[in-house]
C-alpha cells in the first residue's frame, strides 16, 4: 500500500476523503504520539477507512520565534518515515503561515477537517490547540464534531515506567546531554538524523578513518561527542560504525559535523541520502595533543562501539523496522 503524502492547502481525491485523522505536532513519533496513532489506527481499521497523520511545517514556533527555532526531532523526510513504519496511511501536511495562524477554529475546522480532508473521525492528544488565539481547544473539537457529523477522541497524556510525561521537549533535552539511550526509551527506537553525505577536510582519511560527513541544522542541539551509530544507506542496506558530532578541537575547531566511520567498508558514499541512528553516547569531544594520540582514542572508541552495536536488541517493533531491518 501506498504511503500518502499529501499537502492539505489542496483537497484529498474521492478516494482518500474521509479517512481518521490524528491531528498534532507529532515532532519525534515518541511513544506518547504513538499512543494516539495507535487509536487512530484502530478506529480506521473498525471503519475500513485510512489513518492519517496532520501536521504543520514549519513548526509554529519557527514562524513565531525566526531568532530560536526549534530543534527539531524529526523534519518533514523523517517524520514520514517513521509514520510508514509505524503503518499510517499518509501525512497531510497544513504549511504553517501568519494566515493560518490567524484562522479561527471554526474555519480551520470547515476548511481543512471536513473541507479539503472530509474527516470522519479526529484524534488528537489533550494538549493539542489550534485556531486564531488558541481557541480550539478539546472541548471546541468535541463540540464541532458533534455539529458537523465527525467523530473525535482525546487522548489523555503518556507517561514513561517513572511516571514521568513523555514529551517532545524532555527528548530534547535528553538528547542535549548527550543521553541518546534516554532518548530512545521515550522514542520506543533509535533516534535517527538524515542527510547528504558532503565532501568535509578529509583529515579522517589521512589517519586512516575515512568519515561520512553530514551537515546538521544549527538547531540541533545534540551534544557534541562520540556515538556508536548505525548508517543506512538509500539502497536500505545497514553499516555499524561509530560517529562524530563536533567541531575537531584537534584540527580546525570549524562548523559542527556529524562525522561517521563506517566499519569495514570502502564505498563512495558523497552525495548520498543517508540515515544515521544513534545507540550510545561513548564520550565527550576531546582536543588531543597531537593526531597520534586521537587515532590511539579512535581506536579504543572503535571497539567499544563494535561491542555494544554487536550486544543490541530492537526496542519495539517500530524499531525493528526502523534500525534493523532493510528499506521500509
Amino acid at each position: 500500500m501506498t504511503f500518502l503524502r499529501h499537502t492539505l492547502e489542496k483537497t484529498l481525491s474521492e478516494a482518500a476523503r474521509g479517512g481518521v485523522i490524528a491531528i498534532g505536532n507529532f515532532d519525534g513519533v515518541h511513544r506518547g504520539h504513538q499512543m494516539v496513532l495507535d487509536h487512530a489506527r484502530a478506529v480506521a481499521a473498525q471503519s475500513g477507512g485510512k489513518s492519517y497523520v496532520l501536521s504543520f511545517e514549519p513548526h509554529p514556533r519557527t514562524l513565531f520565534r525566526p531568532d530560536s527555532p526549534v530543534f527539531r526531532l524529526t523534519p518533514e523526510p523523517m517524520k514520514a518515515r517513521v509514520l510508514e513504519a509505524f503503518g499510517m496511511d499518509g501525512l497531510l501536511v497544513l504549511p504553517f503561515t501568519r494566515d493560518l495562524a490567524n484562522t479561527s477554529a471554526d474555519g480551520f475546522v470547515d476548511e481543512f477537517l471536513t473541507g479539503h480532508a472530509g474527516a470522519a473521525h479526529v484524534i488528537s492528544g489533550f494538549n493539542f490547540l489550534f485556531g486564531k488565539d488558541r481557541q480550539g481547544s478539546p472541548e471546541f473539537l468535541k463540540e464541532a464534531g458533534e455539529k458537523r457529523g465527525f467523530g473525535v477522541t482525546i487522548i489523555d497524556a503518556h507517561e514513561d515506567e517513572n511516571a514521568e510525561p513523555i514529551s517532545s521537549s524532555r527528548i530534547r533535552r535528553s538528547l542535549g546531554a548527550g543521553d541518546v539511550a534516554e532518548a530512545a526509551g521515550l522514542l520506543g527506537y533509535r533516534w535517527c538524523v538524515a542527510g547528504t553525505v558532503i565532501k568535509g577536510a578529509q583529515i579522517g582519511r589521512t589517519l586512516n578513518f575515512p568519515t561520512a560527513n553530514v551537515e546538521l541544522p544549527e538547531s540541533c542541539h545534540l551534544a557534541h561527542g562520540i556515538y556508536a551509530v548505525r548508517l543506512r544507506r538509500a539502497d536500505g542496506t545497514l553499516h555499524d560504525g561509530v560517529a562524530s558530532y563536533g567541531r575537531r578541537p584537534t584540527f580546525d575547531n570549524g562548523p559542527a559535523l556529524l562525522e561517521t566511520f563506517v566499519f569495514d567498508f570502502s564505498d563512495d558514499l558523497y552525495g548520498e541520502e543517508i540515515e544515521v541512528s544513534l545507540f550510545s553516547f561513548l564520550r565527550g569531544e576531546e582536543k588531543f595533543d597531537n593526531a597520534e594520540a586521537l587515532v590511539a582514542q579512535m581506536d579504543l572508541d572503535s571497539v567499544q562501539a563494535r561491542t555494544l552495536l554487536k550486544s543490541c536488541a530492537p526496542l519495539s517493533p517500530l524499531d525493528q523496522k526502523l534500525t534493523f531491518d532493510g528499506k521500509v
